[in-house]
Parts: C-alpha cells; structure tokens; sequence
C-alpha cells in the first residue's frame, strides 16, 4: 500500500527582513576556468569566515557545458549582505571582475521577503533567468546599484561608483 507524503515547511517568522541570493559564473572562455577554478578556494575561505548575517551557504553546478557553477545564500537581512557586499574580499574580487570578467560571465538574482527582487548580469552572453522573460536595460543610473534595482533604501553606498567604473558621465 502506497505511503502517505511527508510534507513539511517552514515557519520563517524569525526571518522577516530574509534575503536569497542565487549568484552564478559562467565560463565564456578557456581563460575562464582559471579564474573560475581561482575562485572556489577564495569564496570558501569567504564562507568559512561566517560573515554576520549569513545564514546558510550552498555550492551549486548549473551545467559542466559550459561550465557554469555557483551558489545560493541566505542573508537575515538586506543590511548584512550590503555590508560583507562593501568589506574585504568581497569588494576587492567585485572590483577585480568589473575591471576584468577573466573570460567568465557573473549574474545573481536577489528576492527580498519584504518585497523587491533586483538582479545584474555581466558578461552573461545567453539569456538566463529574468533575462529569459524581462526587458534588458543598461545598468547605468538608477539601474546601477543593486538596493536601487530592488527598490529598497540602503544605508552605504555601492561597492564601485558608476563614475569609477565607467568614468564621468558627458
């Protein structure tokens, strides 16, 4: 005789300012995997550290062709995850990609339980997740910064400036 499902859930009432994070890198490029491959022993060195407000880390593969890895992360709040966002490595490795992507595409998509989802896609040459269904748009202006994407109000400012990145606006 066939046994009932055991179905469960969660009771994440302790968790009302939650944050899930799903961050991916691609391999574009042969180059890629080294600087794929050199990122794995950084981030769980990063993991390790347990930075405040980190909850939960998990290690995911998308697909081995083309390589394509990365990972879900559960923040307690929005604040935590902006502030290791803006603190060593984190910001040392954003600011290394965004001068250089090393033949890798990076992406994440970001859902906020107070509401507001945001989502960056550098380097991604295949339309993966929002890019599948949603409008492109430049991340220039107010699409530049991630807590403005997601339509929420953030206490610091973004790791790298429009203006450091692409230089002043004519």
């Amino acid at each position: 005789m066939p046994t009932k499902v055991n179905r469960q859930t969660v009771d994440l009432s302790q968790y009302p300012d939650l944050v899930v994070i799903y961050l991916g890198m691609r391999v574009n490029r042969l180059t890629g995997l080294k600087t794929l491959f050199g990122m794995g022993p950084q981030i769980a060195g990063s993991v390790a550290a347990r930075p405040d407000g980190l909850l939960l880390h998990e290690t995911m593969v998308y697909s081995l062709f083309p390589m394509h890895t990365g990972m879900r992360q559960y923040w307690r709040d929005l604040e935590s995850l902006m502030a290791w966002t803006r603190s060593e490595p984190h910001a040392v490795w954003w600011k290394n990609f965004l001068r250089d992507s090393g033949g890798t595409g990076f992406w994440h998509e970001t859902y906020l339980m107070r509401g507001g989802m945001e989502a960056i896609y550098d380097d991604v040459p295949v339309p993966i997740g929002f890019m599948r269904f949603a409008p492109l748009k430049l991340a220039r202006g107010p699409m530049f910064s991630a807590a403005r994407r997601a339509a929420v109000e953030a206490s610091a400012a973004a790791v790298l400036s429009e203006n450091e990145l692409y230089g002043p606006s004519s």
